[in-house]
C-alpha cells in the first residue's frame, strides 16, 4: 500500500503489542515511524520500536536535534494515518480536552489526517462515565476509536478493556486508508430500530442498537460515497461526512427513504417493525376489572419490497434479515419473496443486538458466503468492498 503510519504508544502493559504492530504494518507494505510517550517508555524501548520500524523514534517535544530535523508539525502532516495505541484512559481524556502538553497530544491536535485510537485500560476504567464521555466526544470529533476486546487483564479483573489484538488493528488501519472507489455514488442506509407508539408513554420497540448500520454508513462514506443514512431512534453519534435523517416509525423511514432516491445503491440494515397500532392520545390506564387493553395491530409497510419495486429502485438493494434459527433457509427464502439482489443474516438469538461483533452471511442468488466472527467495522468494510465492486 505504501501508506505512511504515525504511531504513537501510550503508556500501559498493552504497549508491548505495539512491537508485534510494527511487524505487521510493515509487513502489510506501509511505513511506521514512533512516537513512544513518557509512560509507554516505562514499558517498551525507543531502541526496540527503532529496529522494527527502521525510523527513528520520537520521545520529546523538546529535543532540540528532532526538532531542527523534522519539527513536530511536520511530523503530524506527513503521515497518510495517526494511530494510538494503546490509547490510555489518561491519553484518551487529554485528547478529548484537547490537551498539547507533550509530544503526543501536540501532534495529535496539530494534525490534519484521520486518528485511530485503540483503547487499553481496566475494566472499571472503560465503563466509567469519564471515559464513555471522553470516547463519545471523539467519534463526534470524527477519531476513530475502535471497541477494546474483552477477555482477561493483567490486573485480574476480566470484562472490556483490553487492547484489540495487532491483526485487528491492522484491520482497521487498512479500513482506514481506503481509496475513494465510491466517488460520485449515492448509497441509502437505514439503520437502528423503529418505535411504534401505542399511547403518550408507550411503543412498541426491538433491541436494535444501530451500530452496524452506522458502521456501513462511515465505511462507505469513507470511500468516497454521498451517503444518506436514515436512522431510527439511536444515540449514536452522526459518522464523518454523513447526511443524517432522523425518524421514529416505519412509515417515517419509508417516507425519508422516497424523499432520498434516486441512489445507486440501498442498504437497509435498520430492524423496522412489522406492526403498528393506532397511537391513543391519553395514556393506556389498568382496567378495574384486571383485563389487558385490546391493541389493534396493523401491518406496516414493507420498506425493502416497495424499494423494489419502485420505479427509481437503486442498481443494488441490500437487505439484511436478522435471524434466530434456521438462518440461511429464512435469508434465502427472504431473498426470494423480497426481490433484493443480497441478503445479509445473521444470527441475533445471542448478544449481536447491542454487541461490537456480529457472524454474517452474504447470501445473493444461489450463492452463500458465510464470514468469521468479527468486529462489525469490519463487517461493514467489507461490505463496503463488495458494494464497489458490484458497482463497479
Amino acid at each position: 500500500m505504501g501508506a505512511r503510519i504515525l504511531l504513537i504508544v501510550g503508556g500501559g502493559i498493552a504497549a508491548y503489542k505495539a512491537c508485534e504492530l510494527i511487524r505487521l504494518i510493515r509487513g502489510a507494505g506501509m511505513s511506521v515511524r514512533c512516537v513512544l510517550t513518557e509512560g509507554g517508555a516505562q514499558f517498551v524501548t525507543p531502541m526496540t520500536l527503532a529496529a522494527l520500524s527502521e525510523q527513528p523514534v520520537h520521545t520529546s517535544l523538546w529535543d532540540l536535534k528532532d526538532e531542527a530535523e523534522m519539527g513536530h508539525i511536520r511530523l503530524s502532516r506527513e503521515a497518510d494515518l495517526v494511530v494510538v495505541a494503546p490509547a490510555t484512559a489518561d491519553l484518551i481524556a487529554r485528547m478529548a480536552a484537547g490537551h498539547a502538553d507533550d509530544l503526543a497530544t501536540t501532534l495529535l491536535l496539530a494534525t490534519d489526517k484521520p486518528v485511530l485510537a485503540a483503547p487499553a485500560m481496566n475494566v472499571r476504567m472503560w465503563n466509567h462515565p469519564a471515559t464513555r464521555r471522553n470516547v463519545a466526544q471523539l467519534r463526534g470529533d470524527g477519531v476513530t476509536v475502535l471497541e477494546p476486546d474483552e477477555g482477561a487483564m493483567a490486573c485480574g479483573e476480566f470484562g472490556p478493556g483490553r487492547l484489540p489484538e495487532p491483526a485487528a488493528i491492522l484491520r482497521a488501519i487498512e479500513a482506514q486508508l481506503v481509496a475513494p472507489v465510491l466517488a460520485g455514488r449515492h448509497v441509502i442506509v437505514t439503520a437502528g430500530p423503529t418505535h411504534e407508539p401505542i399511547d403518550p408513554v408507550r411503543y412498541i420497540a426491538n433491541r436494535s442498537s444501530g451500530r452496524q448500520g452506522f458502521a456501513i454508513a462511515e465505511a462507505l462514506a469513507r470511500r468516497g460515497a454521498r451517503v444518506t443514512l436514515v436512522s431510527g431512534p439511536v444515540t449514536l453519534p452522526t459518522p464523518p461526512g454523513v447526511s443524517r435523517v432522523d425518524v421514529e416509525t416505519a412509515r417515517e423511514m419509508a417516507q425519508a427513504i422516497g424523499a432520498a432516491l434516486p441512489a445507486d445503491a440501498a442498504v437497509l440494515v435498520a430492524a423496522v417493525a412489522d406492526w403498528r397500532v393506532e397511537p391513543t392520545a391519553s395514556k393506556i390506564k389498568k382496567r378495574q376489572d384486571g383485563a389487558p387493553p385490546a391493541l389493534a395491530l396493523a401491518e406496516n409497510p414493507d420498506i425493502l419490497a416497495g424499494l423494489v419495486r419502485d420505479p427509481r429502485r437503486p442498481r443494488l438493494v441490500v437487505g439484511f434479515a436478522a435471524e434466530t434459527d434456521q438462518v440461511l433457509e429464512n435469508a434465502q427464502a427472504k431473498l426470494a419473496r423480497k426481490g433484493c439482489d443480497w441478503i445479509v443474516a445473521n444470527d441475533v438469538s445471542g448478544e449481536v443486538m447491542g454487541g461490537t461483533h456480529n457472524s454474517v452471511h452474504l447470501v445473493s442468488g444461489g450463492s452463500v458466503e458465510s464470514w468469521e466472527h468479527m468486529p462489525k467495522t469490519a463487517v461493514a468494510a467489507r461490505l463496503a468492498d463488495r458494494i464497489a465492486a458490484a458497482l463497479g
